[in-house]
């Protein structure tokens, strides 16, 4: 069986990507509104990171379907 790196970073950015959002959805308004003009960057942010960590797992996972469903290359039919 292959390496896919996707899984690994898949799993690395949905990680990290939830927790910024958490810090985003927990964080103080009042600190918000006076660092970033009232656009909550880690809401934001975290939710793209953890969309593309959850887009590289769904892609690894058709991956391994894939080479699970191919036949060897040794086999004759």
């Amino acid at each position: 069986m292959l390496f896919d790196v996707r899984l690994p970073i898949g799993l690395l950015f949905l990680a990290i990507g939830i927790l910024v959002a958490a810090v985003g959805l927990t964080g103080d308004p009042k600190a918000l509104d006076a660092h970033s003009a009232g656009v909550n960057i880690d809401l934001i942010w975290g939710s793209v990171m953890a969309v593309f960590g959850a887009v590289m797992l769904l892609l690894a996972e058709l991956a391994r379907r894939r080479v699970l469903k191919a036949p060897a290359d040794d086999e004759t039919p």
